[in-house]
């Protein structure tokens, strides 16, 4: 475990990660596995499974098939179905408290404002399964999205060398009523998502975590469709003080390392425990700061996509996080508990993205439209300051479209 000074150089290593994520080969790489995925459809798809995942796909087998859906619970133990039964009620509970209403006006000269809440049409959710299937992400991102009353939800996912998903993604997406699966991962199963092919239609948005390649078509394609965030390897960050548990820690920081290119982070002013945990963790940072102050001023720095207060009053803590996409508080509320079985979807932003990021929401699944209704006297109460605005603008039609309404007429 290093030991960085937080207002040392070393430091920015961590708060700059989202330069050293995206590289200029990767973008020049993506760009052309978009652009023959545009020209080519799913000849383009096909080639590339063959490439990066040494798989001989015909065009028929792109989407699974009903066999291939059901036969997945032949692999699937009953004991596993009982537990995500219960995982789904957490996370459907959750997102069912962000269910609001609209917002609206109305008064007594005949105004009436309100907006319409609608959701998504159609959302492609991205799945990896390269070095693990990432299960949890399918339950995840399919429950708010359903709750939400998205109608059309469809997962990419990429096959093994035989051509198969992986039964537990299968059977999950299944349970959760999602059949519309498609073996193609990568960079080129963003593009088809966002623009479509003959076996892919495209969708309204794209969510779900994603490598280095995956992230950046997601960048490029943020227009053709929207996208949920630019997210990067995990990280987690620990405040602790001499209260603390090494061994809660220790367990903590080498479970986040699990994740490919997960970032740990102790921060605490306590020596004793830096001594400690130094002397049995192999990889992560340490950073010593002078108070719980100071610990809480470099979190917020950070700002990162998990952030553990394991204080002997870990509220009074929290209350001062600005910048967090996730806060875990107490012994007995490990990270792991978030990704795997808490409610919130994991899917959260990193890089120090929860700046501006948060975790996904149901409103992620959602969209608004205006709803502006006058009756003619209230129009005609706003005749006088609409018309001085629009002089400023110089748009002055803008101001005949509201006075052809009174001329000459009662």
């Amino acid at each position: 475990m290093k030991v960085l000074k937080q207002n040392g150089k070393g430091i920015e290593k961590i708060f700059n990660r989202n330069l050293l994520f995206r590289k200029k080969h990767i973008e020049e790489k993506v760009r052309k596995i978009v652009a023959e995925v545009q020209l080519n459809g799913d000849e383009a798809l096909l080639k590339f499974t063959r490439k990066f995942d040494q798989c001989k796909l015909l065009a028929k087998h792109i989407r699974a098939d009903e066999s291939e859906i059901s036969g997945a619970f032949q692999n699937i133990t009953s004991d596993f179905i009982a537990a995500l039964k219960l995982i789904i009620n957490n996370v459907e509970v959750f997102y069912k408290k962000q269910l609001k209403k609209p917002a609206r006006v109305k008064d007594h000269e005949g105004i009436v404002l309100k907006e319409n809440i609608l959701p998504l049409e159609s959302v492609g959710i991205y799945i990896p399964a390269g070095t693990a299937p990432l299960v949890s992400s399918v339950y995840m991102t399919v429950i708010p999205a359903k709750v939400a009353g998205v109608k059309r939800i469809a997962i990419a996912t990429p096959p093994n060398r035989e051509g198969h998903i992986h039964p537990y993604i299968l059977a999950v997406a299944n349970l959760l009523k999602v059949n519309e699966i498609y073996k193609i991962g990568g960079a080129q199963a963003v593009a088809a998502l966002a623009m479509g092919t003959k076996s892919i239609p495209k969708v309204d948005k794209i969510i779900g975590p994603g490598n280095m390649y995956v992230t950046e078509a997601k960048r490029q394609l943020f227009g053709y469709v929207d996208i949920d965030m630019l997210a990067g390897p995990t990280e987690l960050v620990v405040i602790a003080n001499r209260f603390s548990d090494p061994d809660y820690i220790i367990a903590d920081l080498e479970a986040q390392m699990e994740h490919i290119g997960g970032l740990s982070i102790l921060i605490t002013p306590s020596k004793q425990l830096i001594r400690q945990i130094r002397k049995r963790a192999t990889s992560g940072y340490c950073i010593p700061v002078k108070n719980m102050d100071e610990a809480v001023e470099v979190a917020n720095r950070i700002a990162p996509e998990h952030l553990q207060i394991l204080t002997n009053n870990p509220l009074s803590i929290a209350k001062k996080i600005h910048n967090a996409a996730a806060i875990f508080l107490g012994p007995y509320s490990p990270t792991a508990v978030g990704d795997y079985v808490a409610g919130p979807s994991h899917v959260l932003p990193t890089l120090g993205t929860a700046r501006f990021f948060s975790g996904l929401c149901l409103s992620d699944f959602m969209k608004t439209s205006h709803v502006i209704s006058y009756s003619r006297k209230a129009l005609e109460r706003i005749r006088e300051p609409l018309d001085k605005i629009a002089t400023i603008e110089g748009l002055p039609k803008h101001s005949a479209s509201i006075k052809i309404r009174f001329n000459g007429k009662e």
